[in-house]
């Protein structure tokens, strides 16, 4: 979600703000959840380029707020290293994903000193990110209902956040960090994102509803703060948005930086749970 540019006081009344954007927000979410949607559930090679391709997008947009310039081609090999990183995961395993990354951080290194550790960092977010979704998919149809879980848990919270905020109003959540997020709006998401995690967990497993309820407040948690923490970092490099390639929404980053933290929790519940091999199984089945 969107931050804006500084702490501009808003005069106008809750119910009188303007909901233009919310027909392209709309619209291009449709997209999304069914590209996502088709890819979790073919899963292998799909599911993989999928996600190679969209996080490789997402840094494509890191490498230029970082460099403060348009790509050069030393960063369209970065955004290739990242997209194969998703690639050669089915193939050949994790570990191969991570060394592609590794590969990344040494061409950064040749990039020069100036926004290395930036550039560092946003690899191996990324890989990272790369790596655990592909870990939590897996092979069977937990991976499915695990995708399922977590993208309505982290999207029902942030479109909650987004109308109940917008429509209420009210104090601030981190007029420091984003100035247009309130504690309405996030009490509203993780009430909501709260609430359809938990019928979807009533869908996909028979564990007991308590921990699902439990891993769904803590997943929406979670989402709000992945959103803060890029809002923090787009602050710091005085950006308003990581980019404009979906309408409504601004960027990749914009547009999944509330899954960021989320992923890591369900990769390391389910991976402490059961096993890392199994990561879906052990987050759903308790």
């Amino acid at each position: 979600m969107s931050d804006s540019g500084g702490p501009v006081p808003d005069p106008t009344p809750p119910g009188r703000r303007s909901w233009s954007d919310v027909g392209p927000r709309f619209a291009s979410a449709m997209v999304l959840i069914a590209l996502t949607a088709t890819a979790l559930y073919i899963g292998s090679y799909l599911f993989a380029a999928v996600v190679g391709a969209v996080y490789g997008g997402a840094y494509r947009e890191w490498e230029t707020m970082v460099s403060r310039a348009p790509l050069s081609p030393v960063g369209m090999v970065l955004v290739g290293l990242v997209a194969l990183s998703g690639l050669v995961y089915p193939l050949l395993g994790f570990v191969a994903s991570l060394v592609v990354i590794a590969v990344a951080c040494v061409v950064a290194a040749a990039m020069g000193r100036e926004g290395l550790l930036w550039r560092i960092a946003g690899l191996v977010l990324f890989g990272l990110l790369i790596v655990s979704a592909l870990t939590m998919r897996g092979e069977g149809m937990a991976g499915i209902w695990a995708g399922v879980y977590l993208g309505t848990v982290v999207w029902m919270t942030d479109s909650a956040a987004f109308f109940t905020g917008r429509q209420i109003g009210g104090e601030k959540l981190a007029p420091d960090i984003s100035p247009s997020k309130t504690w309405s709006g996030a009490l509203g998401g993780l009430a909501l994102g709260t609430g359809a995690g938990l019928v979807v967990w009533l869908f996909a497993t028979e564990s007991p509803i308590w921990i699902g309820l439990l891993l769904s407040a803590a997943i929406s948690i979670l989402g709000q703060s992945g959103d803060l923490a890029e809002s923090a970092i787009k602050r710091h490099f005085r950006i308003k948005d990581s980019g404009d390639i979906i309408p409504g929404h601004g960027g990749l980053m914009d547009r999944l930086d509330s899954l960021t933290f989320g992923v890591f929790f369900v990769v390391i519940v389910g991976g402490l749970h059961a096993g890392f091999g199994l990561v879906a199984e052990g987050l759903l089945y308790w």
